[in-house]
């Protein structure tokens, strides 16, 4: 009965979906299904997940939320109910393409207008590659308030992987404060300027250890023997391979991940097939997903340490502790050695060593146009405007309009947002990447790049110096709507008229995430066959927070008609029909 009315519901709200195949979908065995159908609420809940107890944003009651896992080409439909009481939410469907439905890509001033408080809105959008991917808030900073989780989109029934194992595990890495993501937006929008700082703890699975005795600490808000911040343990059967699926949803943190003991092998990134290589730790950057072969050939009779570590900052934080576990002993029974410490901190060369490394696995190599239509420079550097901290690129700092782009731009609101296009580089020949700029003000424009449809277009990531000497930061860049063929890394300043021909143009791996290395550029190219409007940022939150990101538009024409459910913000209050 609760079925029958949970699918007169959607029938009623989803154009497309009958009451019959809703009821089938149901009724059949979910390895089988063609429609996936989830039921969520999002609200704060006090958790404790490293030992500290505060509020943190829950679905289902859960952080990390539920892991969705489908079959490719399914539909995925997520109700959600917005119980934060006093917050928007919007939830990004971190690598899914969204082919056809634009308005499902879950981000607030870009795609749709937020849920409010006490709404229900549903999301329903086709998975239509395997891989592993993410998904998490897209509004304010609330990623870093707990509200993510893992996407897992399988082969269709009959088709295989091409490469084989036993099991199938996965684990998402986090950065974890214990201030709430208000007042660290507060202090990053004050004058003084106040930075987030490093993370408190680092959590694997949603669990990690902070140190109850810091000075400072309340004793009453934090329990070392909390239940809820025992380590994650992951069981293996001796002799048995694993495929480990291993996403980041840190806030701030680059991490280098390991295994005591064991090698790992490298066979997927961002949902693309890898020409497998061995890694003993795996740096991974936010917004990435990687699969990672183990084969649990240790000695049995023990158990050993899963360690992620903070790189490319000079972190005091603790690392993140989990457990792999030989069965049969205790999944809480602790290695009887000391934890990895992991690599230092500064060290770029293997980070960069590996980013090189990935390249698409034959057999399954998507070749990229080998010229491209458009080539976009963007300069990564942090400014001053009106006295306050910023991130631009190209020296003008991004923020969200009022009215969504999409609903702007097929409504013909084009006083909505700004008209003058954003600059296509920066002067190359007179800026010195390695120095802190002669003028670090920047001006601040919420305009788009307008890209003709179905043309290639290059876009070079330059990093520079900070306005704090000799520091250049690692910024990992996500493309809503797309993947995008990795072309080439390298160190300094990028040289338009030379670098270009050592692109690797025969077996490029594709992404949707990406890190552009301290002092470095990072080289991607892109089709822009996907009609609609897509964000492209960096996935450090408080770095988007202050303005670094950019917004293409490609062939916003041949979008259908959009659902009202995405209005009710800006100039769109009149067309909301929930």
């Amino acid at each position: 009965m609760v079925e029958l009315l949970q699918c007169r519901r959607l029938a009623k709200n989803l154009a497309g979906l009958s009451l019959l195949l809703c009821l089938a979908a149901i009724a059949v065995p979910s390895v089988e299904a063609k429609v996936r159908y989830h039921k969520w609420e999002v609200k704060y809940q006090y958790k404790s997940p490293d030992c500290y107890q505060k509020l943190v944003i829950t679905i289902n009651g859960r952080s990390p939320g539920p892991t969705i896992n489908a079959q490719q080409g399914d539909t995925v439909i997520v109700e959600i109910r917005n119980s934060l009481l006093l917050e928007d939410v919007a939830i990004h469907w971190h690598g899914i393409r969204q082919h056809g439905t634009p308005w499902a890509d879950g981000t607030e001033g870009v795609t749709q207008c937020p849920i409010i408080p006490g709404d229900t809105f549903t999301y329903k959008f086709v998975v239509d590659k395997p891989g592993t991917f993410l998904y998490h808030a897209h509004y304010g900073m609330q990623r870093g308030a707990g509200l993510y989780g893992l996407i897992k989109v399988s082969l269709p029934a009959g088709e295989s992987e091409p490469f084989s194992y036993d099991y199938d595990r996965s684990i998402i890495l986090t950065d974890w404060y214990h201030k709430s993501t208000y007042e660290q937006m507060t202090g990053l929008n004050s004058i003084p300027f106040v930075w987030v700082g490093e993370p408190q703890s680092i959590l694997i699975q949603g669990r990690g250890k902070f140190n109850c005795s810091t000075p400072g600490t309340e004793a009453d808000l934090c329990n070392a023997t909390n239940p809820e911040c025992s380590p994650f343990s992951l069981t293996v059967v001796p002799g048995k391979t694993y495929r480990l699926r291993i996403g980041s949803l840190t806030g701030l943190s680059a991490l280098s991940f390991e295994i005591e003991g064991h090698n790992m092998t490298v066979v997927e990134a961002d949902g693309h097939n890898v020409e497998p290589f061995v890694v003993q730790n795996l740096f991974i950057y936010s917004g990435e997903t990687y699969s990672v072969l183990i084969k649990a050939d240790q000695d049995p009779s023990r158990n050993y340490w899963a360690s992620a570590h903070i790189v490319s900052r000079n972190s005091n934080t603790t690392n993140g502790l989990g457990i792999i576990n030989y069965y049969p002993n205790h999944p809480k029974r602790n290695p009887p050695t000391s934890s990895p410490v992991g690599p230092r901190w500064n060290d770029t060369a293997p980070r960069i060593a590996q980013s090189q490394a990935i390249k698409a696995l034959k057999g399954y190599i998507h070749t990229p146009p080998q010229t491209t239509d458009r080539v976009i420079v963007m300069l990564n550097t942090q400014n001053r405007i009106d006295g306050h901290v910023r991130w631009s690129v190209n020296n003008v700092s991004f923020g969200l309009p009022e009215t969504p782009y999409l609903i702007a731009l097929k409504q013909n609101f084009l006083h909505a947002f700004e008209q003058t296009p954003p600059p296509e580089g920066y002067d190359a020949a007179n800026y010195d990447i390695y120095s802190v700029a002669k003028n670090v003000n920047a001006t601040t424009s919420n305009s788009i790049y307008r890209l003709k449809f179905n043309s290639t277009v290059d876009v070079i990531l330059q990093n520079a110096n900070t306005m704090t000497v000799n520091n250049s930061e690692t910024h990992p860049w996500h493309l809503h709507g797309h993947d995008f063929w990795v072309l080439g890394y390298g160190t300094g300043k990028f040289n338009i008229s030379t670098d270009p021909k050592k692109y690797n143009l025969v077996n490029p791996i594709m992404k949707n995430t990406v890190p552009v290395h301290p002092y470095g550029w990072t080289a991607l190219r892109f089709r822009a066959d996907n009609p609609g409007v897509w964000l492209f940022h960096c996935h450090i939150e408080a770095h988007f927070f202050q303005g670094m990101g950019v917004v293409f538009e490609e062939g916003v024409e041949k979008v259908g008609r959009l659902p009202t459910s995405i209005m009710g913000c800006g100039e769109t209050k009149r067309f909301f029909k929930p």
